[in-house]
């Protein structure tokens, strides 16, 4: 067997949504489809979207919508796709996935345009959907229950007209009378049947109305008009007892609501100021929000711009239809209003984010500004605005996104023994240059210096009713500090824990007595400050402890043990002194408290007996009370032991006991333990984490338990989404660390590193990489490393941009990466707004050397008006040994399609971070490809491949080849071969 395809990272990209309560009852989720995968998503109560499960559908999702059968709690996800196959699928709560209750084959797989799944509308009391094909194919199923209340589906009932292309598809929102749904069409029969290609320029689209018979049980075309021939896009208007009813037909310019014996009510679409009137404007996206005596769809145009559209209606009749501009966000795939109060906006390219609502009112009406125009004689009013900054979202929370990605390269550049990815990302304003790491991101909520390099720091509550944790203690050695936890971290001394000796172990004993193990013994701390002192006998020295809320046990500096309880009153009571046979002892731990225990079940005790370390799990129960039950060898001296009940496999599945060993020689090793016997499973596995011994410590993630290993790198190790997961932080090495619990960071990690005391908090889990961003200008193309000065040479270019507009509104000054989007917006409006758009053949275009590591714009280099970059490499000449030049290959007042046109080769001298333009050398056809090659340089220009050599004054053609049957795109050379 041979490895196909490692995924390092889930897709990103989504292409459709759907928004219900799909795991109970007034939970408002989205469910987002990532092309083969969907996965669904709840934005919780701070704004931050929160992953609750992702799932493989094994094909391409093509289009989704969800429905709910009358009088249930939750919906169910329909989903199109390329199987052939309608799917009908319901969220399981307990197994935390969704299940398939229908498969109902229809055609053949693949995505052809005349086997339906492309369009998908739902019927909106959940009677019935329809999933047609771009051509042809339209098929409506019938929803109901059986006698046990489980969901059913009817066989297919066709609506099929020939010759037909389908461009959207909605339901019609009639009330509980039989199901329509409206469809825009295009016959193109006639222009099929006539050579001259007349039929085909006077086409006629069509908005057609289909109606679900539920007593004959068969689909007829109710009704069918003539439309707009730019219209794209149906919206469904709510009816029954919310509105009016009908649809709305999204086309060029202009919006019309139509419903059969209804007159059409047709307004405009407000445009932006200076925005040429031979330029169309197309809705792109919508979405509707619901209320008790209201409703309001909010639109979005292919600039990105948001509209407030509601109607003035009276009983079914519909008299007008208002439009306002509402705030200007990222163009979007997909919208979706949260019920909760958020907008989601999943982008086209780019990040995806999430919205508050501050306002639903939309904008004043000073921001329109009506404009008088004469069209063919007559004076129409078209309203006209100003984008301004957000003033009715709030931006709360960014999904990231590398879609697209237009160019990678892996290389370590900043010297941290694990490589990087650097990838060009976006289109347009929104472009990035982005830095991926492996591990998960982590931030930094706090960072304090110490006197000195600490050795270990804890955190405790006061009492096992609190969330939040009181107290920090931090152990030096021959010193403790306690510091008290509030809307500040102050330091305290009257704690009662013992501050001039070092700190074993900090913990919560019972319900409100506090814990503390140094060397000297054990000093316990009632809530009312009575502090009890136990002292080993013989005035021994402990050097090793574990704990858990009503058990200690401790191995003292001759490798005895002794094992203390908690008993009725509150007092710890010696139990036992369990034999080791004299071997040395290297870590202890206990097994954590099993939901309604008093006690853990077992002691795991890392010993090294004739020269062989072994872990040998002792019970604790009276039955067999201090027995060894198991003993597992180990290859190395256990540093830490640590025993977790941990989910291996998804949810509903239980959690199973592990036990971890954080080895000397720096590899963690995992065994499976029976929670019942303490047996340990034959079989183990091992990871090497680092250079130094490793250290463990428990954790929460997400209200579960986890894993924190610390060696020569941080790792985590958890559950996430029904996956066992070990992965590293993005962070520097740690030292020591705990949980933390605060009003303000509710779950979060307290660690040392050197002489710093670091409050962190762990983003996003599930993610392999973390991200850093670059913005860039315009759309990146290519780049190419220079290794000289370690920095990359970024070519930018895009079509359909006035270059000087766009440098006007605050392009190049992306180049300061330091400055803040929210303190000048101003000087920022290039990368929200955009320019308007230019022209054909019109190009913004720019040579930008960039330093990935310190984050800047090393040098930043303009092209000509209209001239575009295509192509760069850095190459190395015969005829000037030592140095290292970069060509770029620009073509000038290119059009998109067209394969041919003029070009030229600038080539630049490299000194340092620094390009020094040498010549220009004009190229016939565009030098879409540059490839170094054996101290020359290979040019692909249109069907021709050309050698050229360094000269003076410009490039020297060396020879060429003709007999190429397409264009040349990319060129690459190994030895001798090209």
């Amino acid at each position: 067997m041979h490895m196909y395809a490692l995924t390092l990272q889930r897709s990103a990209a989504i292409n459709c949504v759907a928004y219900g309560n799909f795991s109970g009852p007034k939970l408002h989720e989205i469910v987002v489809a990532h092309g083969k995968s969907i996965e669904l998503l709840r934005p919780d109560a701070a704004g931050k979207v929160q992953s609750l499960c992702h799932m493989e559908c094994f094909g391409l999702v093509r289009s989704m919508v969800t429905f709910r059968l009358p009088g249930a709690s939750v919906d169910y996800l329909v989903l199109g796709s390329d199987s052939g196959r309608v799917s009908v699928l319901e969220f399981v709560k307990e197994r935390n996935q969704f299940e398939r209750l229908h498969l109902e084959t229809f055609g053949k797989s693949g995505c052809r345009r005349a086997v339906a799944g492309q369009h998908l509308a739902a019927d909106p009391k959940g009677r019935a959907i329809m999933i047609a094909a771009v051509e042809k194919q339209k098929l409506v199923y019938i929803f109901n229950r059986d006698g046990a209340s489980k969901l059913t589906i009817s066989s297919p009932l066709e609506a099929h007209k020939a010759n037909t292309i389908n461009f959207s598809i909605v339901a019609v929102d009639v009330g509980y009378d039989n199901p329509i749904f409206a469809c825009i069409e295009l016959d193109y029969s006639d222009a099929d049947q006539d050579d001259t290609g007349e039929a085909a320029v006077e086409y006629n689209k069509m908005l057609t109305f289909y109606e679900l018979d539920l007593g004959l049980n068969h689909v007829v075309r109710k009704a069918s008009e003539p439309i707009d021939p730019a219209s794209n896009m149906l919206i469904p208007v709510p009816g029954d007892t919310d509105g009016p009813s009908g649809v709305l037909v999204c086309a060029e310019n202009k919006i019309a609501y139509k419903k059969p014996d209804h007159e059409d009510v047709v307004t405009l679409i407000p445009r932006r100021s200076g925005m040429p009137l031979e330029q169309p404007l197309l809705i792109t996206a919508f979405t509707m929000l619901k209320q008790k005596d209201s409703f309001f769809i909010l639109l979005q145009s292919e600039l990105g711009d948001l509209y407030r559209l509601t109607l003035t209606y009276e009983g079914e009749e519909v008299s007008e239809i208002h439009i306002d501009y509402f705030d200007t966000v990222p163009v979007a795939q997909a919208l979706v209003i949260l019920k909760t109060g958020f907008l989601f906006v999943a982008s086209e390219f780019a990040n995806h984010r999430l919205y508050q609502f501050l306002s639903i009112k939309g904008s004043d009406e000073a921001d329109i500004i009506p404009m008088q125009i004469e069209i063919e004689g007559e004076s129409i009013e078209i309203p006209h605005f100003a984008p301004r900054p957000l003033k009715n979202l709030l931006l709360v929370d960014e999904l990231e996104s590398l879609s697209p990605i237009l160019d990678m390269r892996i290389t370590d550049l900043a010297g941290e023994e694990t490589p990087q990815m650097y990838a060009l990302c976006g289109r347009g304003p929104r472009s990035s240059l982005r830095t991926l790491r492996h591990g998960l991101a982590v931030a930094e909520m706090a960072v304090s210096e110490l006197p000195s390099n600490p050795l270990a720091v804890w955190t405790v509550k006061a009492n096992n009713k609190e969330l939040a944790d009181k107290y920090i203690v931090v152990t030096f050695t021959n010193a403790t500090i306690v510091l008290s936890i509030g809307e500040t971290v102050e330091e305290v001394t009257d704690s009662g824990f013992l501050a001039t000796d070092r700190t074993l172990s900090v913990s919560l004993l019972g319900d409100d007595m506090l814990l503390q193990v140094h060397p000297g013994g054990l000093r316990t701390v009632r809530s009312d400050k009575r502090i009890s002192q136990f002292t080993p006998p013989g005035k021994g020295t402990i050097c090793k402890v574990a704990v858990t809320q009503t058990q200690v046990v401790i191995a003292m500096i001759d490798n005895s043990i002794i094992y203390f309880e908690l008993d009725a009153v509150g007092q710890l009571q010696e139990r036992a002194k369990p034999e080791m046979g004299g071997g040395q002892i290297g870590a202890l731990d206990l097994a954590p408290l099993s939901d309604g225990s008093k006690k853990g079940r077992f002691l795991a005790v890392g010993v090294c007996v004739d020269g062989q370390w072994a872990v040998r799990i002792i019970s604790l129960d009276s039955g067999n009370f201090m027995s060894v039950v198991s003993r597992q060898a180990l290859p190395a001296k256990p540093e830490t032991l640590c025993i977790v009940e941990m989910a291996l496999g998804a949810a509903g599945e239980g959690k199973s006991m592990l036990l971890f060993c954080g080895l000397e020689n720096g590899v963690l090793m995992r065994i499976g333990m029976d929670a019942i016997t303490g047996q340990l499973a034959p079989d183990f596995r091992t990871r090497f984490l680092g250079a130094r011994p490793v250290k463990l410590f428990k954790v929460m993630v997400h209200e579960t338990a986890a894993v924190l290993a610390l060696s020569s790198r941080s790792w985590l190790v958890y559950n996430y989404q029904g996956r066992y997961q070990v992965t590293p932080l993005s962070y520097e090495s740690l030292e020591y660390g705990s949980s933390f619990s605060s009003e303000q960071c509710p779950e979060g990690l307290v660690s040392v590193a050197g002489n710093t005391l670091r409050i962190l908090t762990i983003q996003r889990l599930g993610e392999v990489f973390n991200q850093q961003v670059f913005k860039l200008a315009f759309t990146p193309r290519k780049m190419v490393l220079l290794n000289s000065a370690k920095c990359f040479v970024i070519i930018e270019s895009d079509h359909n941009v006035d270059a000087a507009a766009a440098q006007a509104a605050g392009s190049t000054s992306l180049e300061d990466q330091e400055q803040d989007e929210e303190e000048d917006e101003e000087k920022m409006a290039y990368q929200i707004f955009g320019v308007q758009r230019a022209g054909v053949g019109k190009w913004a275009s720019c040579v930008r050397v960039v330093d990935p590591v310190e984050g800047e714009t090393k040098q930043l280099i303009e092209m000509w008006e209209d001239e575009a970059a295509v192509s760069v490499c850095v190459a190395r000449f015969h005829d000037r040994p030592g140095e290292e030049f970069v060509l770029v290959g620009t073509a000038t007042s290119m059009k998109l399609g067209e394969r041919n046109g003029e070009g030229c080769i600038h080539t630049y001298s490299v000194s340092g971070t620094q390009l020094t333009l040498l010549h220009k050398t004009t190229v016939d056809g565009v030098p879409r490809a540059l490839c170094a090659f054996q101290g020359r340089v290979l040019v692909g220009a249109g069907k021709m491949l050309r050698l050229y050599d360094f000269g003076r004054r410009k490039l020297l053609r060396k020879c060429e080849n003709r007999r190429f049957p397409c264009m040349i795109v990319s060129i690459h050379t190994q030895g001798e071969r090209i």
